[in-house]
């Protein structure tokens, strides 16, 4: 490339100086313009939408401003690892629904469940567990805190104030799961919360099957509640969130430390999926326990049916304590097959299904089905492998009662 004449040069850094970056009133690079914009645009936008915040950087207005406190009720925004304006509008509006002091969000039902321990117990201490208790948190308590030092208890779901018996002078935290995970079993929280807090003792309960709506924990003696927000809440099998609800300000700043340098965050996009869910949960949650309770009811009379696990119905443990303590039911709900039918049969049974999808999690609305085997279970009824957890979604209920009957009448 031939050499350019002074002139051409000159006009060159003419223009390179005219492009490059400025402080006060002087045009930047384009390259600079990419990340600090002066481009304007409308003010005064609303919309029914909460907006998404996603951030891990969060600006502060000057150096002596700068500070690491994970509080930002109290000290303004931080961080993003506690919370972006999202985040902590969904947990404002889950602590209002639950009646608590303040919630936290985490990336899931399990986080959450796994927090609480990691903020409330120590080596030394003792925990108690019911045995209906979701299964993740069976294994986290008897491989993780055991690990650590903490012992591990479990009691009958049916206790009530006969958990008295399994309580030790080191006994710092009851854990509740009302209705229990598969089997239903509904808790008596108040005479468990009596007993508990006389021996000094905290007692922390998973609401997810009430979506912190059917059963007022904290009005029940509760100290901590979590839900798996992934459920009810986000309603379309689509996020995974959790949250932890705290009675008062000293549980909550205990959790919060603790939830600061485990570092787990929840991902803002996930919690405006759930604010939408929020919005119409209500007629969910009504069409859900219609169709379930209709459904259960049905099968109930089935002649393949030995009983059927729905907390609204008689034939469900602790029935009398649903109809004292809560004000409805959702659509999670199990039956126990007569004792005449193999595994083999059981599982044919889930499989034929059409409408009822097989998986995991539930509170959506496509309907659902999981066998189970109870045999190499402690602590649960003597079931076997002769139990189906069942979730009913938003399908038509006499699709749904149509499916069922073609997979009962094909079982063999």
């Amino acid at each position: 490339m031939p050499a350019l004449p002074w002139r051409s040069k000159a006009l060159l850094l003419a223009d390179v100086l005219h492009r490059s970056f400025k402080i006060a009133g002087m045009p930047k690079n384009w390259k600079t313009k990419l990340i600090h914009s002066d481009a304007k645009i409308p003010e005064g936008f609303r919309s029914l939408s909460s907006g998404v915040q996603r951030a891990s950087t969060v600006l502060f207005p000057s150096a002596a401003s700068v500070k690491d406190e994970w509080d930002q009720y109290e000290v303004g925004y931080t961080y993003g690892l506690y919370g972006t304006p999202t985040t902590l509008e969904l947990a404002a509006r889950v602590c209002e629904l639950e009646g608590g002091f303040r919630t936290m969000i985490t990336p899931g039902g399990q986080c959450a469940i796994s927090l609480i321990n990691l903020a409330f117990l120590k080596a030394g201490d003792h925990v108690l567990i019911p045995e209906s208790v979701y299964t993740p948190s069976r294994k986290f308590a008897a491989k993780v805190l055991r690990k650590f030092g903490v012992e591990v208890g479990f009691y009958p779901p049916e206790a009530g104030s006969g958990i008295q018996a399994h309580f030790r002078e080191n006994t710092r935290m009851v854990w509740c799961e009302s209705p229990g995970s598969i089997t239903l079993e509904v808790q008596d929280i108040p005479a468990i919360a009596e007993v508990a807090h006389a021996a000094g003792a905290m007692v922390v309960m998973d609401n997810t099957w009430s979506a912190g709506i059917h059963f007022d924990a904290f009005a029940h003696g509760v100290d901590v509640t979590m839900q798996a927000l992934t459920k009810y809440v986000g309603g379309h099998s689509d996020l995974l969130l959790g949250s932890i609800t705290a009675r008062d300000e000293k549980k909550w700043r205990q959790l919060g430390a603790t939830q600061q340098l485990v570092g787990c965050a929840a991902s803002p996009d996930d919690c405006s999926l759930a604010l939408r869910g929020l919005k119409t949960m209500a007629v969910r949650l009504k069409a859900i326990e219609e169709a379930a309770l209709s459904l259960a009811r049905w099968l109930g009379e089935r002649s393949e049916i030995e009983r059927v696990l729905h907390p609204g119905l008689p034939s469900c443990p602790g029935h009398e304590f649903w109809k004292r303590d809560f004000t409805g039911s959702t659509g999670v709900f199990s039956v126990v097959f007569q004792p005449r039918f193999s595994k083999a049969q059981v599982q044919r049974f889930v499989d034929q299904l059409q409408l009822f999808e097989i998986g995991y999690s539930w509170a959506g609305v496509t309907s659902l089905a999981v066998a189970y085997d109870f045999h190499a279970t402690p602590g649960r009824p003597d079931y076997g492998h002769r139990i189906v957890r069942l979730n009913i979604g938003l399908e038509d209920r006499d699709d749904l009662k149509a499916d069922l009957t073609q997979a009962l009448e094909g079982m063999g």
